[in-house]
């Protein structure tokens, strides 16, 4: 098994978290997404934990809530004390609704409206990471309006390249994202950012991209963003209090991925930031991270029923499933790997080479490709690993599909986090 929280029981079920997963196919319903709560909470306490013993005094995790942003997951992250960013007013709002602390949330986004804005001073949003200097005098004016001093992080980009998915590569130069230290633009913005009457100069923000498995990565990142804080030290004697070196860690999606020490990881990066600040003769920063993707991905799964096979002698096979890029698009758009079972099946032979396809009107719309199986029938239950991450988050309706519900698995049990989607909501906003 790929995780520690699926299993096998004597009927050859696929179990995870303890529960047959045909089971909860049949009690809930197909397509289906399922949480391992209990995993979300042990990974918000290996962050905090490994950051607390390993980074400098102050630093902290914050959920990257685009990954999975539900009600739910915020009344989780506010009970585990984890801060949370957020990178669009819905999520902001889906979050006050939850009772998540605001004052704990970092509002991202590179193209903030001036409501946007509005909106998060509104619901007093701690922090701003503030993506170009337009951005910068909106906020500072409207600051201004609303009688208030706020908080920000500048966005820079540090001009790493991670060598990542070009869709999911954030840091380098002529990203969309931030404002470039080599070109000097980021100097220029510090200086412009500290004149302003209506906002205070926290720290510092960046990201490089995600599905990071090196963590001389985070320490090539590091170095450039804290010599940033050195010469802004020299230059305007602004100490920085904070440096953001965003999310990134990699998460297992196959076997030979292999899988990530997230504490070793974040050891050996505080122990290269030790050494660094004292060579760069400057008080450590506290650091924050945003694990999003590392939190909850290996944390769920998707469960559909199979409505048949198609067998193509001499090309390929396909299986039929109930479900596709409205609940997964990533293979679509970015042909990720995933690890999928016949959940019922678990003991047999996987003899049939296949593809995994949607119920989409789009010959795109597929889960994945050449993979092997026990030969499915009509009625089986395929379940496709760690889609707790990225999946739900970019459900849509295309096709007019229902999105399907979210059942988190607590201690007393399996329990509806998110109910399904039924024919009348999709016309809720039709006129």
């Amino acid at each position: 098994m790929i995780y520690e929280n699926l299993s096998v029981n004597l009927d050859g079920h696929l179990l995870f978290a303890g529960y047959d997963t045909l089971e909860l196919a049949k009690e809930f319903g197909t397509a289906l997404f399922v949480m391992d709560e209990n995993r979300i909470r042990q990974r918000c306490r290996e962050y905090q934990k490994a950051m607390a013993a390993y980074l400098p005094a102050g630093s902290h995790p914050l959920y990257a809530s685009k990954a999975m942003s539900i009600k739910r997951i915020y009344q989780i992250m506010k009970e585990e004390n984890m801060g949370v960013d957020v990178v669009s007013p819905g999520e902001l709002y889906t979050a006050v609704k939850a009772g998540f602390p605001m004052e704990n949330a970092y509002f991202h986004g590179s193209s903030k409206t001036d409501e946007d804005i509005r909106f998060a001073m509104e619901h007093k949003i701690g922090f701003f990471i503030c993506d170009n200097a337009d951005e910068l005098d909106a906020i500072d004016a409207e600051a201004a309006r609303q009688g208030i001093c706020q908080k920000i992080l500048l966005r820079l980009a540090p001009g790493i390249d991670p060598h990542t998915h070009e869709k999911i590569n954030t840091g380098r130069v002529d990203s969309k994202f931030g404002v470039a230290i080599e070109t000097g633009q980021a100097t220029k913005l510090v200086g412009k950012t500290l004149a302003k009457k209506n906002i205070i100069l926290w720290g510092y923000h960046c990201h490089v991209g995600s599905q990071l498995f090196d963590e001389a990565l985070f320490c090539d990142t590091a170095t450039n963003m804290l010599t940033f804080v050195a010469d802004m030290q020299k230059q305007y004697g602004h100490t920085a209090k904070v440096v953001n070196l965003g999310g990134g860690m990699g998460v297992p999606y196959t076997e030979e991925q292999g899988k990530i020490d997230y504490a070793g990881t974040i050891q050996k990066i505080g122990a290269y930031i030790t050494a660094l600040c004292q060579q760069l003769q400057i008080a450590p920063p506290a650091i924050l991270m945003e694990p999003g993707r590392s939190i909850v991905a290996d944390s769920g799964i998707t469960l559909y029923s199979v409505t048949g096979t198609k067998e193509i002698p001499g090309f390929k096979n396909f299986v039929g499933i109930d479900g596709g890029m409205t609940d997964n698009p990533r293979y679509t758009l970015y042909q990720s790997p995933y690890t999928v079972y016949n959940a019922g099946k678990m003991n047999e032979c996987a003899d049939f080479v296949c593809t995994v396809a949607g119920r989409c009107c789009e010959s795109g719309d597929l889960i994945q490709e050449n993979i092997t199986l026990p030969r499915p029938v009509r009625g089986d239950i395929l379940a496709v690993l760690t889609t707790g991450a990225y999946n739900y988050s970019m459900a849509s309706n295309y096709n007019r599909v229902p999105r399907p519900p979210v059942v988190m698995i607590g201690q007393n049990g399996p329990y509806i986090a998110v109910r399904r989607e039924t024919y009348e909501d999709l016309l809720l906003c039709d006129q």
